[in-house]
């Protein structure tokens, strides 16, 4: 199993290899790297796909204590540090977009381009915060985490049973200290927003409509990205780049191809 060496953690993730340009990506709050399986088939070999655990995900190995967004994006690049990549194309889906907007600012020359999916640059508002908290204190009651499970995977993922079954099962047997730790760092967040234009590499924007987070952020955030494009997935929630993979795939596919992220990769 390999794994990323950090200053306090072994940064777990799956490698698709090939000669292809660089895709990193981090995935969603309370799921792991499996989610991007449906990328890494479609993409692969023409795009080397390596896709990352976050801390208090998966199978990466931490000390439980508290992150921040930074912290993560030096993880990131911690993964391509190891596998001895100078530059790639980073992204993610939700907190794995907060890591590689991150990761673009603190080391814009390893950043070629930015993949942004179900994301924001935004820090909580009241209302999530208010929300996460009452989510949280009753996961920690064992009893009620399987009716919790089923809401989340409503949230997150919608009506496709396969993916919701795999998701709940998996929910069920995660620590819920590393989930508790996780989420002080989701919640805990800082803004980005008035850092965005520093941000000058392209950026694919995809945000699906029925996602938890608002339109009018995501729209915010494209615009402030000074050399974005912005796809709206209709129907589509938190996962889409699981249960809409064809729509998702074409976009990545067709912005990978672009000349312009080509030279720069």
């Amino acid at each position: 199993m390999p794994f990323a060496r950090a200053i306090d953690a072994d940064i777990h993730y799956e490698d698709s290899g090939g000669n292809g340009p660089v895709v990193l990506l981090g995935h969603e709050f309370f799921m792991d790297r499996t989610m991007f399986a449906p990328q890494v088939a479609a993409l692969c070999p023409e795009f080397r796909i390596v896709a990352w655990d976050a801390r208090g995900h998966g199978h990466t190995r931490d000390k439980g204590l508290p992150f921040t967004y930074w912290t993560a994006a030096r993880d990131a690049l911690t993964v391509l540090d190891h596998l001895g990549i100078e530059r790639a194309v980073v992204g993610g889906t939700s907190q794995g977009g907060f890591s590689a907007m991150r990761a673009a600012l603190l080391a814009p020359e390893r950043v070629s381009a930015l993949i942004l999916i179900a994301t924001e640059a935004h820090g909580a508002t009241t209302q999530e915060l208010a929300t996460s908290r009452r989510f949280l204190d009753r996961w920690n009651e064992p009893a009620a985490r399987r009716a919790l499970a089923d809401h989340l995977a409503h949230w997150l993922i919608g009506d496709d049973p396969w993916h919701r079954t795999v998701w709940i099962q998996r929910w069920l047997a995660q620590d819920p200290h590393a989930t508790e730790v996780a989420a002080g760092c989701l919640l805990g967040r800082d803004s980005i927003l008035q850092r965005l234009p520093e941000i000058t590499c392209p950026a694919l924007v995809i945000h699906p409509t029925r996602a938890g987070l608002l339109r009018a952020h995501a729209a915010e955030m494209a615009r402030g990205l000074a050399n974005s494009q912005y796809l709206e997935i209709e129907g589509a929630r938190q996962a889409v780049n699981m249960t809409h993979p064809a729509e998702v795939n074409a976009a990545i596919r067709e912005f990978l191809r672009d000349d312009v992220v080509l030279r720069a990769s």
